[in-house]
């Protein structure tokens, strides 16, 4: 398993790129992605996609042309490559936006990695998204802002959340009720808790990212 980050960056809406890869990470355009690396200067370790939003297929030596016809999405194809050269944690972008639907395969992506004990962070306009399995997700003191929880699984039973405004103990939650809707930050340390599901958690962009443990 490799250290590093996995940055995937998509053909979706372009709300920024705020990161600088180190030497143990490894970023992967997707499709029109590439645009966006290269107009940011972003060293490009893998080339993916059906490129049928970029129209060509770019100039460069780790490309992989997908055909249109696909179970895969682009994204999920960049995120199996990140995942089979050996990243466990992943930081993606440009997923959002757009084509609602696309939005909608990127969470349903996230949580299949977090069955799969893969950790991802999906960075949207004013949000980031991440996806909990049978874990705690523990924010740090200082935290502020709106967080929001969801049950993706049909049940997730166990839930906890602790350090909120809004606070749960032992809850079910459903994937056709959303009863974790906008709860508050209050400063201090917090903690999202499930045994037996998953969750997908939105809170704000700029949050210290939390810890899965």
């Amino acid at each position: 398993m490799k250290a590093g980050i996995c940055y995937v960056v998509g053909a979706g809406e372009n709300y920024g790129l705020d990161f600088e890869p180190g030497g143990d990470d490894f970023v992967i355009a997707v499709d029109a992605g590439f645009c966006f690396l290269e107009e940011k200067g972003v060293h490009i370790d893998l080339v993916i996609g059906d490129f049928d939003t970029l129209r060509y297929v770019p100039q460069h030596p780790n490309v992989i042309a997908l055909k249109p016809e696909k179970d895969d999405t682009d994204m999920l194809a960049a995120v199996r490559e990140g995942i089979r050269a050996g990243y466990r944690r992943f930081f993606l972008y440009c997923g959002t936006g757009g084509r609602p639907e696309h939005t909608m395969a990127n969470l349903q992506m996230l949580a299949g990695m977090s069955r799969k004990g893969i950790q991802g962070f999906l960075f949207g306009q004013d949000s980031v998204i991440t996806a909990v399995t049978n874990e705690n997700l523990t924010f740090p003191k200082g935290t502020s802002g709106y967080v929001s929880v969801f049950s993706h699984s049909e049940q997730s039973a166990g839930v906890y959340l602790e350090g909120l405004k809004y606070r749960l103990e032992d809850a079910l939650l459903t994937n056709d009720y959303p009863f974790g809707v906008s709860n508050e930050f209050m400063g201090e340390e917090s903690r999202i808790f499930v045994r037996d599901g998953t969750l997908l958690v939105f809170f704000p962009r700029g949050t210290p990212l939390p810890e899965h443990c």
